[in-house]
């Protein structure tokens, strides 16, 4: 363990305490109960999917089932069959692990049951369009929303209404076999119905409200989704008696997280504040808010160390051509405006080890980094215009990288005040 002379190790290891607290092989064996009677199949989507899968068969022995996950995010498993495919933008690879994975539901029966393991990251992996709509279609449609600036959650609210698998269209298809779904969330609220878009819970659906979000963040639909959303979808309603039996369990939380990193910084007698597990809105917006409370409590005089964390899940509005991220862009826009402060450190980093578009967890920032920039002849501001913070912390040698965690429980920040 980092002691707090050295605070940047210290913020890398509360990442690393949040991120073991959500990892399947903890969480998992808590939550599978007896193994069921008669015929059990497990499915199921995500980046977190996989590693569940190995925690079942690790407490079960090999077992029946098809999971799909994220390119680089396969685990060794004896009898459950996993899949790759592309996140956040869906490929063919998707699609057609998505049509296997229903073929497998469709050949349950009511003697059966079904375990399926959901997580984060299975909005984009279980990908099967509506009809009369392209996986092209789509896929244009999810990088324009992505670069917009839109909240995960109406990103997620258009997915269901143009998917034949999202928003208890999934369920439907495993009825008549008893299901029992264990969730990883990701969203802020963790409710069973936005993880992954919600392929075992109903909803009413509103296709003229995903058609006006659309119009509100400027992303202009392919002509394909416009008219499928203009005849209005086809929902299944929360009452569908074929989702009547379904149990929806969360396993692992944003909020648990949060929770096991700061008893670990209690441990040192740090002062811990959890301003939320549910945080949304802009990553630089959000920064430069939270770097005027550390300089506000920093200005009244502490005795001891401070630690501001919370959770959620930050956009970016692209608006130049670097290489970002929404928790790189929110570090560097707290570095900016801590303006180098003496005793402020801040890191930012997503749980799954995956910021944005690149394959990178975060960074973190401290009183040195504008400096180190300046240094080599970067400026911090200039960067953040261009949404390059993945490109600065590069270069000044910040990044966190932690390849794959096999768990996605969304962002984690801590600013840490010292005396």
């Amino acid at each position: 363990m980092a002691p707090l002379n050295d605070p940047n190790s210290f913020l890398k290891d509360l990442f690393t305490k949040a991120v073991a607290r959500a990892d399947p092989m903890v969480c998992v064996p808590q939550f599978l109960g007896p193994k069921p009677a008669g015929r059990s199949v497990v499915l199921g989507a995500g980046k977190a999917s996989a590693r569940m899968a190995e925690a079942l068969e690790a407490a079960w022995g090999p077992w029946e089932g098809f999971i799909i996950t994220r390119y680089g995010y396969g685990r060794p498993t004896s009898g459950i069959e996993i899949a790759e495919a592309a996140h956040p933008v869906p490929d063919a690879a998707g699609v057609e692990a998505t049509r296997r994975l229903l073929a497998r539901a469709a050949d349950l029966t009511e003697d059966d049951t079904c375990i399926m393991l959901m997580s984060g990251g299975g909005s984009a992996l279980l990908c099967a369009p509506a009809q009369g709509i392209t996986l092209e279609d789509k896929q244009a449609l999810a990088a324009d929303m992505l670069a917009s600036g839109m909240p995960i959650g109406d990103i997620n609210g258009i997915r269901k209404e143009l998917s034949a698998v999202k928003g208890g269209r999934l369920a439907a298809a495993v009825y008549p076999a008893k299901l029992r779904v264990l969730m990883i969330s990701d969203v802020p609220g963790d409710q069973p119905g936005d993880i992954a878009s919600g392929p075992t819970v109903g909803h009413d659906g509103n296709a003229a409200l995903a058609l006006e979000t659309l119009a509100k963040w400027g992303v202009t639909p392919p002509p394909s989704i416009a008219a499928f959303l203009k005849a209005g979808g086809d929902p299944i309603k929360a009452q569908d008696p074929r989702l009547a039996g379904v149990e929806n369990i969360i396993i692992a939380a944003p909020s648990h997280s949060l929770q096991a990193a700061a008893e670990f910084a209690e441990d040192y007698g740090v002062e811990v504040r959890i301003l939320g597990d549910d945080l949304e809105g802009e990553a630089r917006d959000l920064a430069a808010r939270q770097a005027q409370m550390a300089m506000d409590l920093s200005a009244q005089g502490l005795d001891r160390p401070v630690l501001l964390m919370s959770g959620g899940e930050c956009t970016v509005t692209r608006r130049g051509n670097g290489v970002g991220g929404p928790n790189a862009e929110f570090t560097l826009a707290a570095a900016v405006a801590l303006r180098g402060h003496p005793r402020i450190h801040v890191i930012a980093c997503d749980t799954d080890g995956v910021d944005g578009a690149a394959e990178v967890a975060g960074a973190v920032a401290d009183p040195t980094t504008l400096a180190l920039g300046e240094a080599i002849g970067i400026s911090a501001q200039a960067q953040l215009n261009e949404n390059n913070a993945h490109g600065f912390f590069e270069a000044i040698g910040a990044q966190v990288v932690t390849g794959p965690t096999m768990t996605n429980v969304n962002d984690f920040r801590a600013i840490l005040v010292m005396p």
